[in-house]
């Protein structure tokens, strides 16, 4: 009698611990899928909060539109900026807005912004801001000492987001409706400039990026669209290709992921069901990075400084935005 209870009582208990073994898998896939391929998130994202309370904003500072900077501690003390940097009053999206013309730079651009930048440092102010630091990370190519001192080795920057708006004016035909998504930036180069570009006339936006290596020439990779020349005295420059049948429209939430790993930079891109829809990657092995330092950038860089009309702006709302080292 008693070795069939226990014979009940055992099969009870293995019952329930594979339900949750099996709940616990289904919600893991799930939270997978929602930072790493993109799916919407904005249900879990409140209206009333403010940037800082939606997202985690402990590792980061921002730019804005005149230049100035933001620093860590006042973005995660609430801060919010009307027409620049704030929540959506709809869906709780964190959204960065650019006026460009006549907006201010900062020492080493030419191009205004509304963007974010990595601070591994948080609130440490005794750590500094550049080199190989606390604050700052380094391939895991680089020197053994270089990855002892700095504050990460390698990294992910994952964004889910929508292009609200782009600029629709400009003396310049390869400028008009240009921005920058997401940058991995170096002390003075690029390893990526992540790009969305739209005509005026078009449908829908291409996606490209850029690769700047330290001693050569740049290079450009289109992953949705053909917009830019990739190669040759032209590279980089909008090619006038017509309105691409794959791009992404403005408003339509799509995902990205940067990877850099040693020598390798790795980019996808997915769609609002979280399917792959491109993906890239880059031999860095010659780029000359791997003692340099580096830190990721998210928000909307503008890459338009012609822009014709004071009215004439640029938007870009996040849903996720998450850094992996």
């Amino acid at each position: 009698m008693n070795l069939k209870i226990d014979y009940s009582i055992k099969k009870h208990l293995i019952y329930i611990i594979l339900s949750i073994l099996f709940v616990a898998i289904v919600y893991a896939c799930s939270a997978h899928k929602n930072t790493i391929q993109g799916n919407s998130i904005s249900t879990k994202l409140d209206p009333n909060l403010t940037p800082s309370e939606n997202f985690d904003l402990s590792h980061w500072k921002i730019t804005l539109s005149s230049g100035k900077e933001r620093t860590v501690e006042e973005i995660n003390n609430g801060f919010t900026l009307n027409n620049q940097f704030y929540t959506d009053p709809k869906d709780g999206g964190m959204v960065f807005k650019n006026y460009p013309k006549g907006a201010g730079t900062t020492q080493n651009s030419t191009y205004s912004r509304v963007e974010l930048r990595e601070m591994l440092r948080g609130n440490n102010s005794s750590i500094n801001t550049k080199g190989i630091t606390g604050n700052n990370w380094v391939f895991s190519s680089s020197t053994i000492e270089n990855q002892e001192k700095a504050g990460a080795i390698d990294g992910v920057l994952k964004a889910t987001l929508k292009v609200n708006r782009v600029t629709e004016t400009s003396g310049s035909k390869e400028q008009v409706g240009r921005i920058i998504i997401g940058q991995i930036h170096a002390s003075d180069d690029e390893p990526i400039r992540l790009y969305y570009h739209k005509q005026p006339d078009h449908r829908k936006g291409a996606i490209y990026f850029a690769h700047e290596p330290r001693y050569s020439q740049e290079l450009y990779i289109n992953m949705i669209g053909n917009y830019v020349d990739e190669k040759g005295s032209a590279v980089g420059k909008y090619n006038g290709a017509s309105s691409p049948s794959n791009g992404i429209a403005l408003d339509e939430e799509f995902s990205y992921k940067i990877e850099a790993r040693g020598n390798s930079l790795k980019v996808d891109l997915y769609d609002n069901d979280g399917k792959n829809i491109a993906s890239e990657e880059v031999d860095m092995t010659r780029s000359g990075f791997a003692n340099d330092w580096m830190y990721f950038k998210a928000g909307v860089y503008s890459g338009n400084k012609k822009v014709l009309s004071s009215s004439d702006f640029e938007q870009v709302t996040f849903y996720n935005l998450e850094v992996v080292h």
